[in-house]
């Protein structure tokens, strides 16, 4: 895929420069973890760890996953796709944004398309994998920025560049309902979507952040509030049937008190063991 500028009536040829600064960090991060993953042999483990797992986010805090997904692919071509598209579309984007607000683009898509899919199946335990949703943000974010350039599909079809995002936007937005392949469309959905709102209202994204953290923090805590209310009612429950032995003896509890003893002590066993 190549693409030209079309700002006016003639064309001029354009070809992006070798690497940028944070594209060639990006690429060269992408390329070395790929690499240790692959020699490692321990892919599903680092998929299980760093890939975004939705259900592990939110149950076991692991909260770095929505950033670190974006660095692990599934396969050579996963990369290699990504990292091209990357260099042909982000060079120009970092040299009209500067490379820290480049940056800040590509991380809030990827983290941000990330968290999209997870509130989409909180209880899904598939490792999501691939820096798409970002690069899918990249790819809106130059459509708007540079809505007139030309793309060559094929290196043959000219569209422009905005079309070109449209159209890739409603395949990803058709292909979101077909859950029968291994490809996350709904991620380069969020991706697209979140870059848009990310160019058009940038202010408001630190407090959309705190407010997604905060509510899962809260549930983390409403959940754990929850279980040392229930505690602390079985721990009431077992003292009075404890205290009933002690001055009437065991043969004067019913069936019903015998086997709340039971639940109770056999509860507790297990909560011990796991401390």
């Amino acid at each position: 895929m190549r693409y030209q500028f079309q700002s006016n009536p003639g064309q001029l040829s354009y070809k992006p420069s070798i690497f940028t600064d944070a594209i060639k960090t990006l690429i060269s991060v992408n390329f070395a973890i790929f690499i240790l993953q692959t020699i490692s042999n321990s892919e599903m483990t680092f998929f299980s760890n760093f890939g975004l797992v939705p259900k592990l986010v939110w149950s076991e805090m692991k909260i770095w996953q929505p950033f670190t997904y974006m660095f692990f692919h599934g396969d050579i071509w996963h990369v290699l796709i990504n990292m091209f598209v990357l260099w042909m579309f982000g060079s120009e984007l970092e040299r009209v944004l500067g490379k820290k607000n480049f940056l800040r683009f590509y991380f809030i898509t990827g983290i941000g398309s990330g968290l999209g899919t997870m509130f989409f199946d909180l209880q899904s335990m598939v490792p999501i994998v691939g820096a798409s949703g970002a690069i899918y943000g990249l790819l809106l974010g130059y459509g708007i920025i540079f809505p007139n350039r030309i793309v060559y599909l094929y290196g043959i079809i000219p569209i422009r560049s905005l079309w070109f995002v449209i159209g890739i936007g409603a395949i990803a937005l058709i292909s979101s309902f077909n859950n029968a392949t291994n490809i996350s469309h709904l991620t380069h959905l969020f991706g697209m979507i979140i870059g848009y709102i990310y160019l058009k209202r940038p202010v408001r994204f630190k407090t959309v952040w705190f407010s997604i953290f905060k509510k899962v923090l809260e549930y983390k805590i409403q959940n754990q509030e929850k279980k040392t209310f229930h505690a602390l009612e079985m721990e009431k429950d077992l003292n009075s049937i404890l205290d009933k032995i002690n001055r009437e003896g065991f043969k004067s509890l019913t069936t019903e008190e015998e086997e709340r003893l039971y639940k109770s002590s056999k509860i507790i066993s297990k909560s011990k063991k796991k401390d």
